[in-house]
C-alpha cells in the first residue's frame, strides 16, 4: 500500500512522526508521505529516526491556497532533494498567517458565546495550532460531545465559526513547489466541486493550464465512483493522480492510515513526472 497523505503532531495529527512511521510499518505500507500543514518538521524528525524495513518515507507538505476565491489545499512532494531555506522561508510565512487566523478564530468563537482563548488551543496544539485543536478544546470545555460535532457546529467551512486564512494565490504555491523541484497535487478536490458553480472537468482543465501536476483522486472524502471519475478526467487533461488517507489519528478517528491508498503502479508513474524545474 502507498499512502501519500498523513499528518503528525507537528501540524494537526495526534501521533508523533516516529509513532506515525511505526504505525505505517505495522500496516504494511510500502511508502508513506508525511504531509503536515505548512511545515517539514514532521518529515525531518521521522527521516532522522530508524524506520521499519520495507517502508519508504516520502517528504511532503500540504499548503493552503486560493482558487476562484475558495480555500483549497495543495500537496507538494517528490522533491529532487529535501527542500532548502528558500522553500522553508515560504513555509514560515504561511505559519505566521496561520497564527493570525487562529487569533481571529478564537475571537469569532467568543462572539458565538463560547469562552475560548487562543492560548488554551495552543496548549493542545503544542507545535502548530489548527482547527482540530480548537475542536478538541471545545470537547474538553463541554460545548460539543466530540470533534466531529465541533466541526459540524462551529469549525467547518460552512459553519458559523469558520474564518478564512489569508492564503497565497494558487500560482504562487505552484511556483514555490516547482522551484523546490517538487510535484504539486490538488488535495481532496471534491470539497470544492461540491460547492458548485463549476464542474470537476472544468476545474481540472484550469488546474492543468496553471501548472498543477496531479489531482488527489484517491481520498477518504471520495466515494469509489468519484475516484473512478476523477482518474478518468485527470487522464483527459494530462494530470497525474495521487492518493492517501489524510490520516490525522485521534483528530479524525474514523480514518485509518492506509485505508485509502494509491495503487502501487501509481507511485512509479509519479516519480516519472515530478517537476523538472
Amino acid at each position: 500500500m502507498v499512502d501519500l497523505h498523513s499528518h503528525t503532531t507537528k501540524s494537526d495529527g495526534s501521533l508523533t512522526p516516529t509513532q506515525l512511521v511505526e504505525l505505517g510499518g505495522r500496516k504494511g505500507l510500502q511508502a508513506l508521505a508525511i504531509t503536515d500543514h505548512d511545515t517539514l518538521d514532521g518529515f525531518d524528525e521521522a527521516a532522522a529516526s530508524p524506520r521499519p524495513a520495507g517502508l519508504e518515507l516520502i517528504c511532503g507538505v500540504e499548503l493552503g491556497s486560493k482558487f476562484h476565491g475558495h480555500s483549497i489545499h495543495v500537496l507538494g512532494y517528490f522533491f529532487h532533494q529535501t527542500p532548502g531555506e528558500e522553500f522553508r522561508a515560504h513555509l514560515r510565512c504561511l505559519q505566521a498567517s496561520r497564527r493570525e487566523r487562529n487569533g481571529r478564530l478564537a475571537a469569532r468563537l467568543r462572539e458565538l458565546g463560547l469562552q475560548v482563548e487562543l492560548e488554551e488551543a495552543e496548549k493542545i496544539g503544542s507545535f502548530q495550532t489548527g482547527r482540530p485543536h480548537f475542536a478538541r478544546l471545545l470537547v474538553q470545555m463541554g460545548y460539543v460531545p466530540n470533534v466531529r460535532e465541533a466541526f459540524d457546529q462551529y469549525l467547518d467551512e460552512s459553519a458559523p465559526g469558520y474564518v478564512e486564512r489569508k492564503d497565497p494565490a494558487i500560482e504562487n504555491v505552484l511556483l514555490w513547489i516547482h522551484q523546490a523541484g517538487g510535484l504539486a497535487s490538488w488535495a481532496h478536490p471534491v470539497r470544492m466541486v461540491r460547492q458548485g458553480g463549476r464542474s470537476s472537468g472544468q476545474l481540472f482543465r484550469e488546474m492543468a493550464v496553471l501548472g498543477m501536476d496531479a489531482i488527489e483522486a484517491y481520498h477518504s472524502d471520495h466515494e469509489p465512483a468519484v475516484e473512478a471519475d476523477y482518474v478518468a478526467q485527470a487522464a483527459e487533461v494530462g494530470l497525474a493522480v495521487t492518493g492517501g488517507s489524510d490520516f490525522h489519528g485521534d483528530s479524525k478517528p474514523h480514518i485509518e492510515l492506509g485505508s485509502v491508498a494509491l495503487p502501487a503502479a501509481g507511485l512509479a508513474a509519479l516519480r516519472q513526472i515530478r517537476s523538472p524545474h
